[in-house]
């Protein structure tokens, strides 16, 4: 009686270990430090991918043009404000003139004077040359009378006499008119010279373009070479861009590019890179550019503005690719955990080549298309970890 007691005790404890033991060996399997790390797996597939790259620029002009005065003076009229387009030769403005006008008018009155004082010194010409001609003659006709003893040699010499008076009047006259003329040239250049300065107070456009800026005021005294207006030309805004110089090999004129304004991220802009500048930042590191617009948005986006620009790299030849995130560092060298045919892991070192902005890279050795390896995993993995192939983490991955 006493041994069926304990043989009934013990069947009863067996009965209710047992499955409590079952339930803390499948937590422990399952949930617990043994239990396998869930993974997302890719398949590696062979692919070409178009590289690309991404950096920062900012609006500019690449033509700026800064107007003002040539002279000290008074600003006394302007008729363009920022924003206004204006066109070649237009005139934007203007500086006092103050009495530089009177000054051409009475150049002008100088010159008129000077006109009639060589038509004046021409008939003074003409006169002595007649009577130049005149006394020539009477004396040579004195002189053969003279000869002919018809009159006296005193007379002869009086007419001789009277022939170089003449001819020295007919000098001087033709020395007056080309001092009249000289003068005349005199006048009519300080006229030019007045005409130019008085021009130059006017402000005019010298390219088609949009107006950037306006420093001063009418009323206000501007400085000589000090800028009134500022001009950009619209046609040669572009992108000064700067990219990695890690990641800046291919970069080359004439790519495609996408161009995105900080004030339209949802308005991307096609452009195309114009030159690749031969000075890099030494102290960023980056490599500069200039991207064109294919065409300028409207309206036109304010120069300074920082836009996001991505360079579209020529295509390369098709290759094994995996997503970025597959590849991982182990003992300081680059793979990518292969899961093997029986699900157990295997790290495989791989040479990495370039990536695409979708995150897809090119592996240049080490896998083959087809393969399967980790994508994510909820835990670190090591080469012993047991793993469980799930569609999505539940946890951020590691």
């Amino acid at each position: 009686m006493k041994k069926l007691s304990v043989n009934t005790r013990t069947v009863t404890l067996l009965v209710v270990l047992l499955p409590m033991l079952l339930a803390f060996g499948y937590v422990v399997t399952r949930s617990g430090p043994l239990a396998p790390v869930p993974v997302t797996v890719i398949q590696v597939e062979e692919q070409a991918i178009t590289p690309a790259l991404f950096g920062i620029g900012t609006v500019e002009a690449r033509y700026r043009y800064r107007i003002g005065p040539v002279m000290t003076g008074r600003l006394l009229q302007l008729d363009s404000d920022v924003g206004d387009k204006v066109t070649a030769g237009q005139v934007l403005g203007e500086m006092d003139p103050v009495d530089m006008d009177d000054k051409i008018t009475a150049s002008k009155a100088a010159i008129k004077r000077a006109t009639a004082s060589i038509v004046a010194a021409e008939a003074r010409v003409k006169d002595s040359v007649a009577r130049m001609d005149y006394a020539l003659a009477q004396a040579e006709r004195y002189k053969q009378l003279a000869m002919d003893r018809n009159v006296s040699k005193e007379a002869a010499e009086a007419k001789n006499q009277e022939y170089q008076v003449a001819q020295a009047a007919e000098t001087t006259a033709r020395a007056m008119l080309n001092v009249a003329r000289q003068e005349l040239e005199m006048l009519r250049a300080d006229h030019q010279s007045l005409s130019r300065q008085r021009s130059n107070l006017r402000l005019i456009a010298p390219v088609t373009g949009v107006v950037a800026g306006r420093y001063i005021e009418p009323g206000s005294t501007a400085m000589a070479g000090q800028m009134v207006l500022e001009i950009i030309d619209t046609d040669s805004i572009w992108v000064s861009v700067r990219f990695n110089q890690r990641q800046s090999d291919g970069l080359a004129k004439n790519l495609p590019a996408s161009i995105v304004l900080r004030s339209r991220p949802d308005q991307p802009v096609s452009g195309t890179l114009a030159r690749v500048e031969l000075l890099a930042d030494t102290v960023t590191e980056e490599a500069l550019a200039k991207v064109v617009f294919d065409q300028l948005p409207e309206p036109l986006p304010p120069l300074g503005e920082l836009t996001e620009v991505t360079v579209s790299l020529s295509q390369l030849d098709a290759t094994p690719v995996v997503l970025n995130a597959a590849v991982k560092r182990l003992n300081g060298e680059s793979g990518v955990w292969l899961v093997e045919k029986d699900d157990t892991l295997r790290f495989v070192p791989v040479e990495a080549g370039v990536a695409d902005l979708s995150g897809r890279v090119q592996i240049l050795r080490g896998l083959e298309p087809g393969s399967r390896v980790v994508l994510y995993s909820q835990k670190k993995l090591t080469a012993h970890s047991r793993i469980a192939v799930v569609d999505q983490l539940a946890a951020s991955p590691q």
